[in-house]
């Protein structure tokens, strides 16, 4: 599986990541930690044979993409075990996504999950992931003490090979 994802400015970077380092004392679970997961929004989930391919059609298209601002106002749950920030769907988002299934659907031997295409897609910062009910209840008392909304800029966008963690390609986007 790849992740077509956008990663954020340090600041957000930072205070993201003290989240998830929270969620993780608050209830255990280092999910997170020990896959070196770092703070991204996923665009596009994809299964595909030809990384190569995926590289050079994605990369084509990262290079043409701005940065962008997002607003993360809440939090959410996916059941039965994970725990996310939640960002406002908005025209840069929009459009990037449309952007990045547009070059990839065509490509040979791939498909996309069905939770992340245009208009069938729920936008999501992970904070905690295989949490047990209990360790949900943890992660929410502490983040419902420690959540503030943030403003996001989006800085970068990569593509990544999960559990664990690893980047196959980041791109810096240009300013706006």
């Amino acid at each position: 599986m790849y992740l077509i994802s956008a990663y954020f400015d340090e600041k957000t970077n930072k205070t993201l990541s003290g989240y998830v380092d929270g969620v993780a004392k608050a209830c255990g679970n280092t999910f997170m930690l020990d896959n070196n997961v770092p703070p991204h929004l996923t665009i596009l989930s994809i299964e595909a044979r030809d990384e190569e391919a995926v590289v050079e059609k994605s990369s084509a298209i990262m290079k043409t993409l701005s940065s962008g601002d997002i607003l993360i106002p809440t939090l959410g749950q996916i059941l039965p075990g994970v725990i996310y920030g939640a960002p406002v769907i908005n025209e840069y988002l929009m459009d990037m996504q449309t952007k990045l299934y547009d070059a990839l659907k065509d490509v040979y031997g791939l498909s996309f999950s069905k939770y992340y295409q245009p208009y069938s897609w729920m936008p999501h910062i992970t904070l905690g992931k295989t949490l047990d009910s209990e360790q949900m209840r943890d992660a929410f008392s502490y983040l419902q003490k420690s959540f503030v909304p943030l403003e996001a800029r989006v800085e970068e966008i990569g593509i990544a090979k999960t559990n664990p963690h690893r980047d196959v390609v980041r791109i810096s986007v240009c300013g706006e």
